[in-house]
């Protein structure tokens, strides 16, 4: 069983963005919580940013956490709201595929 919880989730997220803000150079946004936007209009990264991100989050998950699980999948890339809008949705999208990967388990 994974010890994320929703808090937990958001904090991978927002640590992920703040590492890939800070190594690009860009501005760190303030503040830096589940309402910053990561895709459309207003977007602080652009759509490598973005692949970078997935990246980070999947590493940070599974180093941190031991959590293994895959945020770019084809449900993802489906879905008619992207599960990347915001730093919240990702952050539940995080949550849900660790819930669907559980659900698996049992």
């Amino acid at each position: 069983m994974s010890d994320i919880d929703h808090a937990t989730a958001l904090s991978v997220v927002t640590t992920a963005l703040q590492e890939l803000l800070t190594q690009n150079g860009d501005e760190v946004p303030e503040p830096l919580d589940a309402s910053v936007v990561l895709v459309g209009k207003g977007a602080v990264i652009d759509s490598l940013g973005v692949v970078s991100l997935i990246v980070e989050i999947e590493q940070l998950l599974e180093t941190k956490h031991d959590v293994s699980v895959t945020l770019a999948n084809d449900r993802a890339m489906s879905e008619r709201n992207s599960p990347f809008r915001t730093v919240g949705v990702l952050a539940d999208h995080v949550m849900s595929l660790i819930a669907l990967d559980q659900a698996k388990a049992v």
